[in-house]
This record gives structure tokens, sequence and C-alpha cells, in this order.
């Protein structure tokens, strides 16, 4: 066995059917009396009844969470955090809204319980990306790390099927980046490859019928495994690309990873043989990237930047910027492959081995 480190991550995870009921309990084991609910405007109906569940320990909802966590939304946030003099925040939603939590949790150290809807992953890593000024920024500190996590698959059951689609592959960007990383071990390999396999094996079984609840299941654990990874080791330039390309032309986050993803395992296959291994072991494809490719292309993720509102004349600045302060990653940053690489995401052609 090669030497290793293995840092594991203190949050206390729930995960099962009708979890939710045990948020109040959770609340009471923090010590904490008087949480302010999150979500999103498209959740607000949800997080109503939260915050009616909860009783007196609920003192307010903020419905504004935004996507890549803008940090003037952060600032309204903290002020009606203040107003409540709220003692813990509750994130009910996606990626949006765990960012906001996070984002409030960088600034006033407030305990935080995640309750996730979606396959983002976020809620299981000590990583937090703001944005200001039209870019993004990411940064890894334990203060952002959620105190509880609480998973609840009936949550996810009406998810709708492209949302799934795209948070799943978001999710499975997670972990296949964590397959190479430069501090990568093998109990975070052992965790990504399952990870991929459970979310590969679900989502074309939940897009064709959302309400299959073991399919759910594996999805959201799938999803549980690769947040883990995610906040354990380094991510690499699929990260890169899809945090330079989200914050300079606010395209939407996890349908922006699913386009990118197959360009990027195809830009590091040589670097990264092993990898690709258990990617297509996981898969069930003797290509990794094409197998990852075939996988979106079957559960209807979008396959171009271009139909995600990318700009062409953008392709030669995301590529100036992705190699600007960049991510550690297998094979060296080339700036003409990475433009040739963004050119065939942007068309939305299959993933090529980039020159």
């Amino acid at each position: 066995m090669t030497p290793f480190t293995y840092v594991a991550l203190p949050s206390r995870v729930i995960f099962g059917f009708g979890t939710i009921a045990r948020v109040a309990e959770e609340l009471s084991a923090l010590g904490a009396a008087r949480a302010l609910v999150l979500t999103t405007p498209y959740q607000t109906g949800n997080g109503e009844a939260l915050v009616h569940r909860l009783g007196a320990l609920a003192v307010g909802l903020f419905s504004n969470a935004t996507m890549h966590t803008p940090v003037d939304v952060t600032e309204a946030a903290i002020r009606a955090l203040k107003e409540v003099d709220a003692d813990c925040v509750v994130a009910l939603g996606g990626g949006s809204t765990t960012g906001l939590s996070k984002a409030i949790a960088l600034r006033t150290d407030l305990p935080q319980i995640i309750i996730p809807t979606t396959y983002a992953g976020s809620e299981a890593t000590p990583i937090i990306g703001e944005t200001s000024g039209g870019q993004k920024h990411t940064q890894k500190t334990l203060k952002v790390l959620p105190e509880v996590i609480v998973y609840d698959v009936d949550l996810t059951l009406g998810l709708p099927a492209g949302l799934t689609a795209t948070s799943g592959m978001n999710a499975i960007a997670h972990s296949v980046e964590a397959l190479y990383a430069k501090d990568g071990n093998p109990i975070i390999a052992g965790m990504a490859e399952q990870s991929i396999a459970a979310l590969a094996r679900a989502l074309p079984k939940i897009v064709t019928s959302p309400g299959d609840r073991d399919g759910r299941s594996d999805a959201l654990y799938g999803a549980w495994l690769a947040g883990a990874c995610l906040g354990s080791v380094g991510m690499s330039l699929h990260h890169k690309l899809c945090h330079t390309l989200g914050g300079t032309f606010n395209l939407p986050h996890a349908e922006t990873h699913a386009v990118v993803l197959p360009h990027a395992v195809a830009y590091n296959a040589d670097a990264a043989p092993t990898a690709m291994e258990c990617i297509g072991r996981a898969v069930g494809a003797s290509d990794a990237a094409d197998g990852l490719y075939a996988l979106g292309r079957s559960i209807g993720v979008p396959q171009s930047l271009r139909d995600l509102g990318m700009p062409e004349e953008g392709i030669a600045h995301a590529a100036d910027l992705a190699v600007t302060d960049a991510y550690w990653n297998p094979r060296p940053l080339e700036l003409e492959a990475i433009r040739d690489l963004l050119r065939n995401a942007w068309e939305g052609k299959p993933p090529q081995a980039s020159r």
C-alpha cells in the first residue's frame, strides 16, 4: 500500500426517508433556539412549511438565495439574520441555498443545518465559492463546513427530471476529479468510484421514473459521497473551468458542469490512466470521456455551452482565465489546447483528446 494522508471532515450526517422530522431535535442538540431558514425564491413554499414545522425554534425565512452566491445577497441575508437575532441557519434547497448558508457561517460563525434537495454535494464540503464584480472566488475553510447534514430522500422525489440529471452530473464531476487529485488517497478513490457508479446507475432510472425511491436513494447517497470527495481533496481543470464560466458569464452551475465534464476528462485522459479506468468501470464504458458523454446524452443534459448562453467570443477570454491562478492538474495547462476544449464544449461536439 502506498503511504497516504486522509483527513476526515467533522460533520454529523443523517440519511434516510422522512428525516426532515429530526431537524428540531438537531437544533436542540446544537444548543440553538432561533433558526433562520434559508431557501431560494422557488423553494419559498417549502421554506414556509419548514418554519411552521419548527414552530418556536424558527424566527424567520430568507428566501432569496441566488446561484453563484453573490456577495450582495449574502449581505442582505445577514441583515435579515441580525433583525431576528438568529443563532443558527437551516438551509433547505440545492447548491445556491447551501452556498448562502456557508457565506453566512463564514462571516458569523453561526452553526448550520443543511437539508439538500438536489445532488449538488457542496453541503459535505468546507469549500465556498462567492461571486463579486463578475468573478467567482473560492476558498477552503472549516468555518463553512455544516455541523449537521440531513439527507431526506423524500425531499428529492419531486425534483424535475432535468434538474435531477444536471445536478447528478455535477456530483459525478466532484468524484471524477477526486480520482486524479494531487492529494488523492485510496480511501477517497474508493468513495469516488462508488459515488460515480451509484449515480450512473440511478440517474437513467430516475429520469424515466422520477418517483423511483431506490433510484432516488442511490443518487442522494452518491451525491453525499461526491461531496465528501470534493471536500477532502483538491480539484483540477474541470472545476476551474466551471468556476470561470459560471462567474464570468453567469452560466447555470450544474448545467455547466454537465457540459464541460466529458471534455475536461478527455483533456486529462493520457495523464491519469488509473483514474480513467475507475471512471470507465463505474459508468460501464471502455473510454471514460465517451462514457460520461453518453451518460449525459442518455439523461438529457445540455450538450453545449452555446445552449447555456455563453457567447462565442468568450471562449478565448475563458481560456485565459483558466490558466490564471490555475488549479493543479495532472496534465500541464496548455492555452491552445484549453481553447480547443472550450470550443468543442461550446459547439456541443463529442469529447476529443486535446492536442
